[in-house]
C-alpha cells in the first residue's frame, strides 16, 4: 500500500495539469519543508503480536493473553472466523458508537495489569474500558525514531522532551532511557498514576521525568510565557477531551492552535536537533491534512516533515493493519 504525494502548488492551482506519480523516495519542497510518504510498521515486539485481522476485528497476543477487539479498518476477510477465535477476553463496545467505551468479556482470569516489555523497558498492560490495552504497540516506531534524535552528544546538554497527552507514559520512559529530561503532561490524574506505576516497574524511579496533570494547550502557553524551551515534543491528541479544570478539547477546532503554539517553546536551531511527533487516531482525516497543518503551524522554521500511516503487520502474513496517521518534523 503506497501513499501518493502532491506538489502543493499544483494542488492549489486552478485546473492543474496531470503529473506522473512520484517515486517512493522523491521529495517535494515548499517553504523550507520537505515532505515524503511513509508507512511505518512497528517491529521487534516479543510481548505483542497481531495474529489475525478482518471482518471488523483484530486478534492480538499481549504477553500470555489473547484478545479480540473491534477494528473498523479491518474491512477484509479474516483468516479464520472471528466468532471462533480462542481468546482470553473480547471487547464489546457500548451500544452508542459515539460513546467509545464498552466492557471486556473474560473467558479466564486476567489480572488488573500484567508486565510486558519492549526492548529493555518494562511496563504494564491492562484491559481498559476504552478498549485500549494500556499502550499502543504501533507507537514503537516513534519511540525508536525519537531516541535517535535524543541520544546526547558527548559535549551537549541532555535533550529536553515534552510529551503531551502522554497517557501511561511509555514514550516518556523510552525518551528518559535514551538520555532526555522529560516533561510528561496528561489531563487524567488516573493515567498519570498508571504512568508512575510503569516507571516503577521499569526500575526508573530516579529517571528525570516530571509528571504533570494539566490541560495540554494551557500548559504549552504557560511554558511559552515562562520562556521554557524543548528540543523534542511528542503529542497524541484525542478527538475530544476535558482538562482537569474543566477545559474542553476539540481537535478539529484546536489542533492548529496547539501546533502553532509549539513554535514558541521549540529550542533554537544550532545546538542539537529539534523535532515534533504528532499522531492522530480515530479521525476521518488524511496524513496530507495533518502534515499540511503541521507545516503551516511551523512555517519559517525550516526542517523537514514526513507523514503517512502507522501500521501493524500480521504475525504470519504480509498484511498490514493501519492504526493511525502521523506527521513528524525535524530540524538539524
Amino acid at each position: 500500500m503506497g501513499a501518493q504525494w502532491f506538489d502543493w502548488k499544483q494542488l492549489n492551482a486552478a485546473d492543474p495539469a496531470p503529473t506522473p506519480s512520484p517515486s517512493p523516495d522523491m521529495r517535494r519542497r515548499r517553504g523550507g519543508f520537505t515532505m515524503s510518504p511513509k508507512i511505518l510498521v512497528a517491529e521487534h515486539w516479543k510481548d505483542y503480536a497481531l495474529l489475525d485481522s478482518g471482518d471488523g476485528w483484530k486478534l492480538e497476543r499481549v504477553g500470555p493473553y489473547k484478545f479480540a477487539r473491534p477494528e473498523p479498518q479491518a474491512l477484509w476477510r479474516a483468516q479464520s472466523d472471528p466468532d471462533k477465535w480462542q481468546v482470553d477476553a473480547r471487547f464489546s463496545p457500548a451500544a452508542d458508537e459515539a460513546e467509545e467505551m464498552g466492557r471486556w468479556r473474560m473467558t479466564r482470569d486476567i489480572p488488573e495489569s500484567w508486565p510486558v516489555k519492549y526492548r529493555d523497558i518494562a511496563f504494564h498492560a491492562r484491559c481498559t474500558p476504552f478498549r485500549h490495552l494500556g499502550f499502543f504497540p504501533e507507537q514503537a516506531v516513534h519511540w525508536m525514531w525519537a531516541n535517535e534524535h535524543i541520544k546526547p552528544h558527548s559535549d551537549s546538554r541532555p535533550a529536553q522532551v515534552l510529551n503531551l497527552f502522554g497517557y501511561t507514559g511509555v514514550a516518556s520512559l523510552m525518551a528518559a532511557k535514551a538520555g532526555a529530561q522529560v516533561t510528561h503532561v496528561d489531563a487524567s490524574k488516573k493515567a498519570i498514576g498508571f504512568a508512575r506505576q510503569n516507571q516503577e516497574l521499569a526500575g526508573m524511579q530516579d529517571a528525570p521525568i516530571r509528571w504533570i496533570a494539566d490541560d495540554a494547550l494551557a500548559f504549552v502557553k504557560r511554558e511559552a510565557r515562562r520562556g521554557k524551551k524543548y528540543d523534542g515534543i511528542i503529542l497524541d491528541p484525542p478527538k475530544h477531551g476535558r482538562g482537569p479544570n474543566g477545559e474542553i478539547w476539540r481537535l478539529d477546532e484546536q489542533l492548529y492552535d496547539l501546533l502553532s503554539s509549539l513554535r514558541s517553546i521549540l529550542a533554537d536551531s544550532g545546538e542539537r536537533q529539534t523535532f515534533v511527533i504528532a499522531t492522530l487516531y480515530a479521525l476521518r482525516l488524511s496524513h496530507l491534512a495533518l502534515s499540511r497543518t503541521l507545516a503551516d503551524a511551523l512555517d519559517g522554521l525550516g526542517g523537514e516533515i514526513e507523514a503517512g500511516e502507522m501500521a501493524l503487520r500480521e504475525e504470519r502474513s504480509e498484511r498490514l493493519l493501519p492504526t493511525a496517521l502521523f506527521a513528524r518534523w525535524v530540524r538539524e
